[in-house]
């Protein structure tokens, strides 16, 4: 079995630096999303594209609008006519390796989308100094999902490489829309993890830095993010303030009242109004007002139990003030839950293979992650599925300088994945 080449990690870089230098948010990763089927064919790797194997009831959170502007974008940018039509305008992409002999079904899966931030240009930063920064102002790849669409690539090519000494069947799963969790469980609905016996999901950063392995058991928490929209009546607030209905009121109410939803005794809750506008000028009764919300919980009940509170709290304030509102879920996770058989594999490959310094275990990561719905899904299905983290000295996620030390850090995630699939997959 062929070992992997420094032609390979020298590809795997050049992926991360190209995507990286045009960085797109979630549902509008057509250029990726094309990037990345060039990289399967050139593998004779088949796959499905966006509207193919996506359960698009499921969809959360996509702008028709925002996606309109990034297909121009991409056609602009040389992405076939025929990709975008074949996409059905939706992004991600599942490719589908069979060794044609006998084994398990192992799915791998990456995210493909970007965060709306401004990179910096400082010349110290480490995308500046190798002239790969962000040609997009005010989006970044500041969480590393190029990093991983890149070892996700570059795992497929080592697989093709040594099919002869393989077996089983591999799924390549490049997720759009991880970021606001609004790709994942249109991923998860689509039952393209439907037949899978083990899933590995994986990110690099979060709390390990160089040098450091994390294995996560449990710990992500479950999630729901809530647009809320009130529409009140205007009146001019000096002639006829009575015949108002203060939209702008009613969502300054809800926001106070949901800051003071009580938090669980059944476990870590969570719940944030992150955003509110409102209002058109000084002298008129304000008509319109939205608000973004999120709610967190240990797992899916506590959360289920502050959205609950949300919804109830809107209603309310609506009431209270005579006028309407609608509540919008745009984005969900459930909590982490992997399988021990797996995580304990992933550590043995971890320290016997010396790639890190330090493995550890993280069951307490605040965040939340939308893998979680295929790991819930392949686990519903019988099958089983791991998370772990590989580290880097990041200065944050989602930060403006946020760096990964590509050079060092991706061929341990390329390792270990690697790993993996001979542990797995290696053909007798």
């Amino acid at each position: 079995m062929k070992d992997i080449s420094q032609k390979l990690i020298e590809q795997m870089l050049c992926d991360r630096r190209t995507l990286h230098r045009r960085p797109e948010l979630g549902w509008t990763e057509f250029e990726a999303s094309s990037y990345v089927a060039d990289r399967l064919n050139c593998l004779n790797i088949d796959f499905k594209v966006g509207g193919e194997f996506l359960d698009i009831p499921s969809v959360q959170g996509r702008s028709e609008q925002e996606v309109q502007e990034a297909i121009k974008r991409a056609l602009a940018h040389g992405v076939p006519e025929s990709f975008i039509e074949r996409t059905q305008g939706y992004t991600g992409i599942v490719g589908f390796f069979d060794t044609k002999k006998p084994g398990p079904t192992i799915a791998i899966r990456a995210d493909l989308d970007a965060v709306p931030v401004q990179e910096s240009s400082d010349p110290s930063h480490e995308a500046v100094k190798g002239d790969y920064a962000s040609a997009f102002p005010g989006v970044m790849h500041a969480c590393g999902h190029d990093a991983h669409t890149s070892i996700l690539l570059a795992l497929a090519e080592w697989i093709v490489q040594n099919k002869e000494d393989l077996c089983g069947k591999f799924k390549f799963v490049f997720q759009p829309a991880e970021e606001g969790v609004r790709g994942g469980l249109a991923v998860a609905n689509g039952g393209v993890v439907d037949d899978v016996d083990e899933l590995l999901c994986f990110h690099i950063g979060s709390k390990c830095k160089l040098g450091e392995i994390g294995i996560c058991e449990k710990g992500f928490l479950a999630t729901t993010k809530l647009n809320v929209s009130f529409e009140g009546v205007p009146a001019h607030a000096g002639s006829n303030p009575e015949a108002g209905k203060s939209a702008l009121l009613a969502a300054c109410n809800a926001a106070t009242l949901i800051a003071g939803i009580p938090r669980h005794s059944g476990g870590l809750t969570r719940v944030c109004v992150g955003k509110l506008i409102a209002g058109e000028s000084r002298n008129v009764i304000p008509a319109h007002a939205s608000m973004e919300i999120e709610t967190r919980g240990e797992t899916a009940e506590l959360d289920k139990f502050m959205v609950e509170n949300v919804k109830r709290i809107v209603t309310s304030s609506a009431a209270a003030f005579d006028l309407t509102a609608k509540v919008e879920i745009i984005g969900s996770a459930v909590n982490l839950e992997t399988d021990k058989e797996i995580s304990l594999k992933l550590q043995e490959i971890a320290e016997a293979n010396n790639l890190a310094k330090k493995v550890t275990y993280h069951n307490d990561v605040p965040a939340s992650e939308d893998c979680t719905w295929l790991i819930k899904r392949v686990r519903e299905k019988g099958g089983k599925a791991g998370y772990f983290m590989f580290g880097c000295n990041n200065n944050g996620h989602h930060k403006s300088d946020f760096s990964i030390q590509d050079e060092s850090t991706l061929p341990v995630g390329l390792k270990m994945l690697k790993q993996y699939v001979v542990a797995r997959c290696s053909a007798e």
